[in-house]
């Protein structure tokens, strides 16, 4: 497993991702990597440490993405992963399916989107006035949720 190798000292890991050295402090403070660490306490940077700056750096810069929507994105990105593993090792198709169903029910759960199977319920919120005014009010498609950023 030469790709968790720790291989790169910042300065290293921050030319190859045409990054600044304090970004990638930035983002180990926000739990996106941990970078191995030296007895000496230099940070040293895997392969997939590396690739993993570079999907950040792909949501921040081109999708428009800021942290809270980064964290979401590599957390999603998690689960299809484990997600096509578990279809992968399935051993039948009616399990394939049932395992896919299942996460893509959680899925939308953890997103706020209410079950639309019939006979289940819609969330009804914390008890708040507000919600029942919002449950009423259309909702965002994801088009309209997402702003895009258009290259510069």
């Amino acid at each position: 497993m030469y790709d968790r190798e720790p291989l790169y000292v910042i300065s290293v890991a921050a030319r190859l991702l045409d990054m600044h050295a304090q970004t990638l402090r930035k983002y180990e403070r926000e739990q996106f990597i941990k970078p191995s660490r030296t007895q000496g306490r230099l940070r040293l940077y895997s392969a997939a440490d590396i690739e993993r700056l570079r999907q950040v750096n792909h949501l921040v810069k081109h999708v428009g993405l800021n942290l809270a929507g980064v964290q979401l994105a590599l957390a999603m990105s998690q689960r299809l992963s484990a997600l096509r593993d578990g279809v992968r090792d399935a051993e039948s198709q009616e399990a394939a399916t049932e395992c896919v169903e299942r996460e893509v029910r959680e899925l939308l759960r953890a997103l706020g989107v209410p079950d639309s199977r019939p006979g289940r319920q819609e969330p009804t919120g914390n008890g708040h006035a507000g919600d029942q005014q919002a449950a009423r009010e259309p909702r965002a498609t994801a088009d309209e949720a997402v702003p895009r950023r258009t290259p510069r």
